[in-house]
């Protein structure tokens, strides 16, 4: 099998990593000479499919799928009309993407079909999130207390030339599933836990038996799997929802493959989503069986002397990274660490048989780190409460 990748950044290279771990030989396609999934596909390619379709047709001709790593639309049009005129599969669903990414359609989509989400605005009172419709991630989010802050938060979605979306401040635990879907039939996967830091970022994913009660596991695959169909998808989704004492409240969709949480699952489970993606489309689609295991995933920093745990921004800074296994005693590693060097990000993952002995791992690789590069402090921020 091999696989193109259009993207370099995070998801890119973690579809690279996924790749690997499925055995695919990975072709990787940025217009960006710097970009870090260059450094661990198998094959780079420096072009912009936008400015030079016929040149990218060239590369995609010679593998048998490609999967995009990226959010520009142009250039995902661009990518969805030549590969559907020369018959290469494309693992994404452009129609389903365009919904997911507006929060104003998808949120509407979703109470169509009877799936919880946080309180509207203004009846919900305060605190409240002040979001852009169409931004990913933690971009241009805002928690406002009173009016003032409201409006603080309108004027930075403003900025971005976007459409505000106002909800109920919800607060629990952050959690997350994968959905594949056939434009019919939806198949959900295996649920993590996603941990933020101070800027509300996700610096670690866990995965491990357990993190929702079985009622709770069911609502959560039963809503996800119902959004999926309501839209059709024939591609991989990624649901996201806060576990709040009043329940589930589902906080938005992206009809991409993701980064991060397909990464712990893997470590966790040896289910690999980008190889159940592909078998999706040659009909040989499953349920996932878990294992049981755990596994954890996190993003560090080391500069100064300080190890701190990070968000997924700041990894996106990570240059010209390589894929290891044992480094500092970790199952997998993402990293541009060299010996001696006294800046470097790094991506790690370990498994255990339970959720103690993933977090006894954990702890030990940043003791490990610690000790090797002489580390003066650790740093683990997390979000404060509104």
């Amino acid at each position: 099998m091999r696989l193109c990748i259009v993207g370099g950044a995070l998801q890119g290279m973690e579809a690279a990593f996924l790749g690997r771990k499925a055995g695919y030989e990975t072709v990787l396609i940025d217009r960006r000479p710097d970009a870090p999934g260059l450094s661990v596909c198998d094959e780079p390619h420096v072009l912009n499919p936008v400015d030079e379709p016929e040149r990218a047709l060239e590369v995609f001709r010679t593998c048998d799928a490609v999967l995009p790593a990226c959010e520009e639309h142009d250039l995902l049009e661009v990518l969805d009309r030549i590969l559907r005129d020369a018959g290469i599969p494309f693992l994404f669903d452009l129609k389903a993407y365009d919904t997911s990414q507006s929060k104003l359609l998808s949120n509407e989509m979703m109470l169509s079909v009877g799936v919880p989400l946080p309180g509207k605005w203004p009846e919900c009172g305060f605190p409240v999130v002040v979001k852009p419709s169409s931004q990913s991630g933690s971009i241009g989010v805002s928690i406002a207390h009173d009016m003032e802050e409201v409006e603080a938060g309108l004027e930075k979605v403003r900025a971005l030339g976007d459409d505000p979306v106002i909800q109920e401040f919800v607060h629990g635990k952050s959690v997350s599933l994968e959905v594949i879907g056939d434009g019919e039939r939806a198949i959900s996967y295996v649920t993590t836990e996603v941990v933020l830091d101070g800027g509300y970022d996700c610096k670690e994913v866990r995965c491990f038996p357990g993190i929702l009660d079985e009622e709770q596991e069911r609502d959560f695959a039963l809503y996800s799997r119902r959004t999926a169909e309501s839209l059709g998808l024939n591609a991989l989704m990624d649901v996201e929802a806060i576990l709040t004492p009043r329940g589930l409240r589902f906080l938005e969709i992206d009809a991409r493959i993701p980064s991060q949480t397909p990464a712990a699952i893997l470590t966790a489970t040896g289910v690999n989503l980008l190889e159940r993606l592909v078998e999706s489309r040659l009909g040989t689609h499953d349920e996932a069986e878990p294992t049981g295991r755990s596994g954890i995933y996190w993003h560090l920093h080391l500069k100064d002397g300080v190890l701190e745990t990070t968000g997924e921004k700041e990894f996106s800074h990570v240059r010209e990274p390589s894929f290891a296994q044992g480094l500092f005693g970790s199952d997998d590693s993402i990293s541009d660490y060299a010996p001696g060097k006294g800046e470097w990000h790094g991506t790690f993952m370990v498994s255990g048989d339970t959720p103690a002995e993933a977090e006894d791992r954990r702890l030990s690789v940043i003791q490990a780190i610690m000790g090797e590069c002489g580390c003066d402090s650790f740093v683990d921020r997390s979000p404060k409460e509104a």
